[in-house]
């Protein structure tokens, strides 16, 4: 029996079945955090985009949260200062998956698939993983799967034109409370102009823009908003189930993808033809 979205959403808020590893992605080169499961061969993996002047270990239980389920998690530590690139961002997500791939992660061996790719995103970063999706669908032969963002923030050069060339899946997040980065010119801007069918937009209930950070950091004294627990939940839960569904190929999730959440009802949905 198939189960229902609430029973879905109360499995998914919970860590996975995996015991988790951190590594560090500077031994490859390139700085920041790889989050893992103990095991594995043929795992899918998501590079994620830090928010502005975030650093990775403010997503520290989102990532540990994925990999617990069985994704690769990781996130580079660059462009963090007052004025960053979002393209050069944008293009260390995609290095890092090229790392993620190429190394060899964990003392047993684990191994990515190339062929389970995702992107995400908070804030500049959401919208760095949009410019790096739209960099990837450009290329020769597109890698990433699956795209998703919490609270994305406009870019330059701009989120919403780059989403127009992205065809793969998409879930946006966008945050009720959002003074930073309003949803109306941001979020739903970047999802309105996705340019494939399935991609949806959903508005997280009494979320500011930096609801899905961890712990305390300075950057909260010039930024409105704060950790917010329930936030952290619905994300981890969310951004699950999409990526199981859209990397591994996996239905068992996608009616939670399809219903509306308590505090986090679906605003804006399109589905490609089945």
């Amino acid at each position: 029996m198939a189960s229902k979205p609430k029973q879905l959403l109360a499995e998914l808020t919970h860590p996975g079945p995996h015991e988790v590893l951190r590594g560090d992605l500077a031994l490859v080169g390139l700085p920041g955090v790889v989050y893992t499961p103990r095991a594995g061969l043929g795992l899918p993996a998501v590079a994620f985009g830090h928010g502005w002047l975030q650093p990775p270990d403010r997503y520290r239980q989102l990532l540990r949260h994925l990999a617990s389920w069985g994704i690769v998690a990781a996130a580079p530590a660059t462009q963090k200062g007052p004025l960053p690139s979002h393209r050069l961002l944008a293009a260390d997500l995609l290095t890092t998956l090229d790392v993620v791939t190429t190394v060899r992660l964990g003392p047993d061996g684990i191994s990515v698939d190339p062929a389970k790719l995702g992107l995400a995103g908070h804030s500049t970063g959401g919208g760095s993983a949009v410019l790096a999706a739209a960099q990837d669908a450009r290329s020769e032969k597109p890698r990433i799967k699956a795209v998703a963002t919490i609270t994305a923030a406009q870019t330059l050069p701009p989120a919403s034109e780059a989403a127009q060339a992205i065809t793969v899946p998409g879930l946006h997040l966008a945050a009720e409370a959002d003074l930073v980065a309003p949803s109306v010119a941001h979020a739903e801007a970047i999802a309105g102009a996705w340019g494939g069918d399935d991609v949806q937009l959903r508005f997280l209930g009494k979320a500011s823009h930096l609801g899905v950070t961890e712990g305390k950091h300075w950057s909260q004294l010039i930024m409105h908003g704060k950790p917010h627990r329930k936030t952290q939940q619905l994300t981890r839960a969310l951004f699950t189930a999409f990526f199981l569904t859209h990397l591994t190929g996996t239905d068992k999730y996608r009616p939670l993808l399809e219903a509306d959440v308590k505090r986090a009802p679906i605003e804006r949905e399109e589905e490609p033809a089945r």
